[in-house]
């Protein structure tokens, strides 16, 4: 993902796709907080790891996890190529950059503000967030817009129940979602790469759609910090960057919020973000892709329209233009 104005901030193609994705990555140090989590879905403190790790540090498990439905029947990435090869640029624009440099980020306390066009706007304590909720696990395909994807077995709630909880009223007609501003402890933040804080959103039938998803953990255990902790988005029709990242901000709108990457280069990231593959990107096509962890030789697959979701996706899109609303 490039900013085309030219300035000495530039991000380089090299810091975007990685041609070294098929090399053996190393272990990077762990975050040194992390969260357990009861059974009953609420927090505990954050118990803190002293010292070095180890290159195979404990990580905290999340209790009572259920198998969720809508699952791929496909083999999930291990869960070094998951954590160690993702987009976060608030900690760096290369691939390996979150798992290096997210343990400055600080998950706890952690609170989520609520705001527009609900009933029960407020900010609140991530622990009543969550409380309510049980929590699944659903193996989705992740589909990147530098043409590879993986398959991930996150653990969260559908955000559907989440929102039901704040009652939007009759004039929110689309979602905005925030990550965490945090400069001081978030270093990509201090860089002009985006327009600061990243921000998404959808519509409301798409946040209402059972696939869309607040994650929480992946493998059965919490979220790291490089992938989005405590509080992440995933849209597994969408590309990758639609799925914001540590949420302190949800906002009911009744107009469309802009988003980060859509204000940023809009001729190249429409606000829709669909996986298409009619639809190529200014720079390179989005008919193929790269499964990571295949070997950065390998044969690229045909990419699914909507990522292979059509079957519950598509109506939502029933009469649109998909290259007008890319």
């Amino acid at each position: 993902m490039l900013i085309k104005t030219k300035n000495k901030n530039d991000i380089q193609s090299s810091e975007i796709t990685d041609p070294e994705i098929y090399k053996q990555r190393r272990e990077f140090i762990k975050q040194s907080g992390q969260f357990a989590l009861a059974a009953a879905g609420t927090l505990a403190a954050p118990e803190l790891l002293a010292g070095t790790l180890p290159p195979i540090a404990p990580r905290a498990k999340i209790e009572g996890v259920i198998k969720g439905p809508y699952s791929t029947d496909q083999k999930p990435n291990k869960y070094k190529d998951i954590t160690n090869y993702c987009n976060f640029y608030e900690f760096g624009t290369g691939k390996r950059d979150p798992a290096a440099n997210a343990h400055t980020l600080k998950t706890s306390p952690w609170q989520v503000a609520i705001e527009g066009e609900v009933e029960k706007p407020g900010v609140y304590n991530l622990e009543d967030i969550l409380k309510p909720h049980t929590f699944e696990e659903r193996i989705y395909r992740f589909r990147c817009v530098e043409a590879w994807s993986m398959v991930v077995p996150w653990v969260g709630f559908p955000l559907a129940d989440l929102i039901k909880r704040f009652k939007p009223t009759s004039k929110a007609k689309y979602v905005e979602f925030t990550t965490l501003f945090d400069p001081e402890n978030m270093p990509g933040q201090r860089r002009r790469i985006l327009s600061w804080p990243y921000k998404e959103g959808l519509r409301m039938d798409e946040a209402m759609n059972p696939l869309t998803m607040m994650v929480v953990g992946l493998y059965g255990e919490v979220l790291p910090n490089q992938n989005g902790a405590p509080l992440r988005l995933i849209v597994p029709w969408k590309y990758g960057f639609k799925s914001i990242k540590s949420i302190a901000k949800i906002r009911f709108t009744e107009t469309q919020p802009a988003t980060a990457w859509n204000t940023s280069a809009p001729r190249e990231y429409g606000f829709y973000s669909n996986v298409n593959p009619e639809v190529s990107h200014p720079r390179w096509s989005q008919a193929k892709e790269r499964v990571l962890g295949s070997g950065f030789f390998a044969k690229k697959v045909e990419t699914k329209i909507y990522n292979g979701y059509a079957e519950q996706v598509a109506g939502l899109y029933t009469g649109m233009d998909l290259r007008k609303f890319y």
